[in-house]
């Protein structure tokens, strides 16, 4: 008999966990996921593909009474997540408890409503944010109008647009797959290609080394001809400082080159790392729906990466910004592996330093009367007749050169003298021998040599001053020459190694200028195109050729020399 209690225990055991089980999903819908603070993700899910809502009750219902309650629970979890991870991992959320259900999305190669596409109004430049909601998961750009909308799902703003204004093809701006609402039928037509190749332009290594070569033209969408690389960049509000070192950049080829190929970078995390390198490929692309390219991507990354320090609306110094991106971008792209990246490979060269400090420059007198000596001998220097010498090696990115101060009278015409300084004699403070006077941090005298030069030469003059009150342009004119600038004339350079040739012949590719009053102003620049050796001359939106002779009659500000190989 107690057997057989057991028995009947066990059976009612057995029971009421199995009714448990039947019990526990086939209660109603779960409940939504609260909003997130465990996930970030989490508050945007309700513009999720939601198909499962697509289906009838009926269906559902059925599926419930099958044993399937723990499958239509998964379902509610996946409306919870955006919606073109969901065709993405279909296999990674199969667990062996959790049979995800396969959704097919119709592919048609035939959609009626191809002909609506307007690539007039398409506009990639812009953030990918949703236009309603703000957000930027899972947005889409509607191919009629050019907005952008979040989801593809029943209750998604994408989906609303396309009920009332009509508009019918949308394109994934992440995976570029282009679908149908309110149908949600994939389409797959080539003649979407020109727009993904907009949306994401890409480059083989073979295109990459042709570009330099090729001297075709392209044709924008208004019927203008622009030339790949020479494009014009919108100036969002007083961001011409952007613009001209963005330009002047683009002419460095192995940098250029280095950008173009997504591959290079994908090891970093910097989302300015990234959008330089998205800019660059847009600048560099020949199938363009216009001839100009907005870098507002680009320069939101500059705004939170620099902490505000280069912003939209406020005009900023191209030497500053020049300097605080090639710096910003080589620490972004250092692996762990190797210290070096392709900016230090570009623009790095040595200095040799010396430094010569008065070690006794005064005596205070104290309260008591007893002397004080205020100066203190530096590590490592040479004391002699109470100075002393130190000699330090620096990198350095860009070298920066002092011109001679404007003449203070006018002259008998009543004009000022524009005076005229050839780029060798202020270049002769790199000599060795030319002594720099410097007040900060102490009172000290420097004198610099070249020991290394680098294969990208920038060069900028100093013609702001800064006072207490206002800061004042020099408008001297600095004469270079715009090829063959030959170093080794002007500057003792190091001899090279037993099988290296001595490479200090450069040629002048970028040359930014300053016009207007200092502090207010707008920049311009010169740049040369490699494969017909032609300049143009580049002011935000309006590029121009002109004749090399111009180039070097500007105000000079900064200046990128290439190496001769």
């Amino acid at each position: 008999m107690k057997t057989k209690r057991e028995e009947d225990n066990g059976e009612e055991q057995e029971y009421a966990k199995r009714q448990k089980l039947l019990e526990q999903p086939s209660s109603p819908s779960p409940s939504p996921p609260r909003l997130g603070f465990d996930n970030a993700l989490l508050p945007l899910a309700s513009y999720a593909d939601d198909e499962d809502e697509e289906e009838d009750d009926g269906t559902r219902g059925a599926r419930a009474g099958n044993g399937g309650g723990r499958i239509e629970q998964n379902g509610g979890k996946d409306a919870g997540r955006y919606d073109d991870e969901d065709d993405d991992d279909n296999e990674l959320d199969k667990g062996p408890s959790q049979g995800k259900r396969n959704r097919e999305i119709e592919v048609r190669k035939d959609c009626p409503y191809l002909d609506t596409v307007n690539r007039q109004v398409l506009d990639f430049d812009f953030e990918k944010f949703c236009s309603v909601s703000l957000s930027n998961l899972n947005v889409y750009a509607c191919l009629v109008c050019g907005k952008y909308y979040q989801g593809r799902g029943q209750k998604s703003h994408a989906y609303t647009h396309s009920l009332e204004a009509g508009h019918h093809v949308y394109i994934n701006l992440r995976t570029e797959r282009v679908y149908c609402l309110p149908d949600g039928y994939e389409i797959n037509d080539p003649s979407l290609d020109d727009i993904r190749h907009v949306l994401n332009p890409r480059f083989t290594r073979e295109q990459v080394e042709e570009l330099d070569r090729k001297k075709q033209w392209s044709r924008a969408l208004d019927g203008s001809d622009y030339l790949p690389g020479m494009v014009g960049l919108n100036n969002i509000k007083e961001t011409d400082f952007v613009n001209v070192t963005i330009q002047s950049l683009m002419r460095v080829t192995p940098l250029r080159n280095f950008f173009l190929i997504p591959e290079n970078y994908q090891h970093s995390k910097s989302p300015l790392v990234h959008r330089f390198g998205e800019l660059t490929r847009k600048i560099w692309h020949a199938r363009n729906f216009k001839g100009q390219v907005s870098p507002h991507e680009f320069l939101q990354a500059v705004m939170k990466a620099s902490k505000k320090r280069f912003r939209i609306g406020a005009q900023s110094d191209p030497v500053e910004f020049m300097s605080w991106l090639l710096n910003t971008l080589h620490a972004d792209l250092r692996s762990s592996k190797r210290s070096s990246s392709i900016i230090h490979q570009c623009f790095q060269g040595e200095l040799e330093v010396v430094k010569e400090i008065h070690s006794r420059p005064f005596f205070e007198k104290k309260e008591n009367g007893d002397e004080q000596n205020n100066g203190s001998v530096g590590d490592g220097g040479i004391e002699q007749d109470n100075v002393v010498t130190e000699t330090s090696r620096m990198l350095f990115l860009m070298l920066g050169l002092d011109l001679p101060p404007p003449p203070l009278f006018k002259d008998v015409m009543e004009k000022n003298i524009i005076p005229q300084v050839p780029l060798f004699n202020i270049l002769k403070k790199f000599d060795g021998e030319l002594v720099t006077e410097v007040v900060r941090p102490r009172i000290a005298r420097m004198r610099y040599r070249v020991t290394r030069l680098p294969q990208y030469l920038i060069l900028h003059m100093r013609r702001f001053t800064k006072n207490n009150f206002f800061v004042e342009k020099n408008p001297t004119l600095v004469n270079f020459p715009v090829k063959n600038l030959e170093l080794k004339d002007y500057i003792p350079l190091p001899t090279p190694k037993e099988n290296e040739k001595l490479r200090s012949k450069y040629d002048l590719i970028a040359n930014i200028v300053h016009d207007g009053k200092p502090g207010e102003g707008s920049y311009r620049v010169f740049v040369q195109r490699k494969s017909e050796e032609l300049w143009y001359e580049m002011q935000d939106l309006h590029v121009s050729e002109t004749l090399p002779q111009m180039v070097a009659l500007s105000e000079a500000y900064m200046q990128i020399y290439e190496q001769q190989q």
